[in-house]
């Protein structure tokens, strides 16, 4: 049932409407079937809206050469891997293997690895290619005098869950029969105009702060917010995200599959929560105002909450994805988790899983060009003039801009190039990482940090949100012993303007970086307190959006696209051209690490049989 908005996103590209069932060829004369229908609809786009799709979680940059080093390996290659979630190998010079593979994948950020690691799984032949020289994209991890870095995401959700409701990446690596072990936690900073508090997660910790910094007000339009939503949240887990794919066999592997299971949490919400379930596609202020929620507190909350998610503001996300995430924030016994050996370590699972079912991975080769021959994708040329040939498909975890400029213009349509070309793009970020004696900084310091400096200006202003994240204070081994490592940036609100046509190595950038992270700094001293001493660092790296752009391949350095919801809908799987498609925060169903998780699982699912699909289902016991 609610395989619907999957079917509907994944079309082409060029053939994309906002999502309807006018679109999807369904006539229904009876309203309240079509009611039914449209809120199955919506739940599938609040299942694949999913948890924290943004907190915490930017791209990352290059480091000098002195950190280690990845190689592309063969699948007969016993792989290497180190304990800070980087796998330890060189470079490789050639494609390892036959220079071909059933499905050639572009980039190995999480999408891409999600998608060739169920790929392999299913017994393709697949080779991904890697411009960088380490994989995971803007999730690899990096290591600089023994200090263990993550280059982006921080803050995750989900990692030991298995099953049906289990997040799109834990349902990958089951898939692929690999796990991520994991500290767990419940808290986070803030420091906010009004004050300073731990903020715990869970259903009635939330309420301590808000009578303490908001008012008896904010209390009860937070508890009337949390008991119109939450309900909703239920129907949402009642279909894995693992069961979708892009066309008509999702009847079998999502609709039929998981009736009884969609149906049952239909009953459980009633006719309020089914007729509900409709704004689900509508942004989420939406909500808000139908509620009449009016305290300042509550409306700069969500809005903070919102533009970590997804890099928008209340008014351009979807409900479905906040729904979600407060569902898994604010219910019992939630809990955050961070990996024991870093970010990298979520990478290293997925290529261990990959090439343990024959996958192959080849690192420092630079796709240069998308090759169409009689009007399919039949390959690629890489930078040193080699071809790669994909006998089944070309999958991009390229954004939509990088991916178009990899395109032979005269065999797209105008209109989908106009579309990539006017869609608005996400803000760059400043990045601080910083490695420092942990010995004067007080004992109880957390992993996470968030510091808002002027509500009035707006979450989305530009030196105005710092995110800071820890994370040896929960992996000691992630520093040198009686050490801490330090990532502080500013959440995709850098403008691309400031540095466009900028010399890297003028004394101008040199000028405006130091003056562009200072806001970082700030931020850090007063999340650190008095015992920390920027001029004590032993590691100090300060990335700007010419680093994203250079280094992730990023157009403009951006995080992804800026989708306004109730205006437009992310971009489908397929393209134009036949046997090229696309996965990663470019396409549905958005940014974050489970988002672009279950885009590159759609793809693979796509790609094989209905019956192999089925198998994978039963396989892991969903």
């Amino acid at each position: 049932m609610t395989w619907l908005a999957s079917l509907a996103e994944t079309r082409s590209y060029h053939e994309r409407t906002p999502c309807s069932f006018n679109y999807l060829s369904i006539n229904c004369s009876d309203r309240c079937f079509v009611s039914l229908l449209s809120t199955l609809f919506s739940l599938l786009s609040m299942e694949l809206g999913l948890q924290f799709g943004r907190p915490l979680f930017p791209a990352g940059f290059k480091c000098p050469p002195s950190r280690r080093t990845l190689l592309a390996r063969s699948s007969n290659d016993s792989p290497g891997f180190s304990s800070n979630g980087s796998v330890s190998v060189k470079p490789a010079k050639t494609v390892p293997g036959k220079p071909e593979a059933d499905v050639v994948v572009i980039g190995s950020g999480i999408g891409g690895l999600c998608c060739a690691g169920l790929l392999a799984r299913y017994n393709q032949d697949v080779l991904v290619l890697e411009s960088h020289d380490q994989p995971g994209g803007a999730a690899h991890s990096f290591e600089i005098k023994g200090y263990k870095f993550d280059s982006g995401p921080s803050l995750f959700s989900g990692f030991q869950s298995r099953g049906p409701q289990a997040n799109p990446l834990a349902q990958v690596l089951d898939a692929l029969g690999e796990s991520v072990p994991c500290a767990k936690y419940d808290s986070w900073m803030v420091y906010i105009p009004e004050g300073e508090f731990l903020s715990r997660i869970g259903p009635t910790e939330f309420y301590k702060d808000l009578e303490k910094y908001a008012s008896q007000n904010a209390v009860q339009e937070w508890k009337k917010l949390l008991d119109a939503i939450l309900p909703l949240s239920a129907a949402a887990m009642a279909l894995p995200p693992l069961s979708i794919r892009g066309d008509l066999g999702v009847l079998s592997t999502a609709a039929t599959r998981y009736a009884p299971s969609l149906l049952k949490s239909f009953v459980e919400m009633g006719p309020q929560g089914v007729f509900g379930a409709s704004k689900l596609l509508r942004p989420f202020s939406e909500i808000m105002d139908s509620l009449e929620l009016k305290d300042p507190f509550i409306r700069n909350w969500v809005d903070l909450l919102a533009f970590l998610l997804a890099g928008v503001k209340s008014n351009g996300i979807l409900s479905a994805e906040m729904v979600y995430m407060f569902a898994e924030w604010y219910k019992p016994g939630c809990t955050l988790e961070y990996p024991l050996d870093g970010g990298g370590a979520i990478v290293d699972a997925l290529v261990r899983g990959m090439e343990k079912f024959g996958g192959r991975l080849s690192l420092g080769s630079h796709v240069v060009k998308i090759i169409v021959e009689n009007g399919k994708a039949t390959g690629v040329k890489l930078k040193g003039g080699q071809f790669i040939r994909a006998k089944k498909a070309v999958v991009s975890n390229a954004s939509m801009w990088d991916t178009l400029n990899l395109l032979p213009k005269d065999q797209l349509p105008k209109s989908y190039i106009d579309r990539i070309k006017t869609t608005q793009q996400c803000e760059s970020f400043m990045h601080l990482h910083l490695g420092f004696d942990a010995e004067d900084l007080c004992e109880d310091l957390g992993i996470h940090h968030i510091v808002v400096n002027d509500w009035d200006r707006g979450v989305d202003a530009d030196q105005n949100v710092v995110l800071i994240s820890v994370p040896s204070v929960l992996s000691p081994n992630l520093a040198p012993r009686g050490k801490h490592i330090l990532h502080a940036y500013t959440p995709g609100t850098e403008p691309f303007e400031l540095w466009d046509g900028l010399d890297r190595r003028s004394p101008e950038y040199k000028k405006l970086k130091a003056e562009r992270s200072e806001v970082l700094w700030r931020a850090v001293e007063r999340a650190l307190g008095s015992g920390f001493s920027r001029e004590k660092c032993e590691v100090k790296m300060v990335g700007t959006p010419l680093t994203h752009q250079r280094f992730l391949r990023r157009n403009r350095g951006t995080y992804g696209p800026a989708i306004q919801a109730g205006q437009d809908t992310f971009p489908g799987h397929s393209t134009p051209i036949p046997q090229l498609y696309c996965c990663g925060d470019s396409t549905f169903p958005g940014i974050g690490v489970p988002a672009v998780a279950a885009s590159g699982a759609i793809v693979a699912n796509s790609l094989v049989s209905v019956s192999q699909h089925s198998q994978l289902l039963d396989a892991i016991g969903i």
